[in-house]
């Protein structure tokens, strides 16, 4: 599994946060960060998802309110 956040859609409610501990807060630009991760285009960030982290990276992507995470199974579909 893996999750995709953009960042610059990311408007900094850090709802993500309180669901899992890859998103961390960086208060000085207003936005979450997306731990372990690497920029695969321009603002967007990608990593693996753990297998005892899928559900709370679900969770991240339902809760946030601009859409700005979305979660990929194994065969490259959106799931979240």
């Amino acid at each position: 599994m893996r999750v995709e956040f953009d960042r610059d859609v990311c408007i900094g409610m850090f709802q993500c946060v309180a669901e899992w501990d890859a998103f961390e807060e960086d208060t000085d630009a207003g936005k979450a960060v997306l731990r372990d991760s690497e920029e695969v285009e321009d603002g967007v960030f990608a990593r693996e998802v753990p297998e005892d982290a899928e559900l709370d990276a679900k969770f991240a992507a339902r809760s946030c309110p601009v859409d700005a995470i979305a979660v990929y199974d194994e065969d490259g579909e959106q799931v979240v």
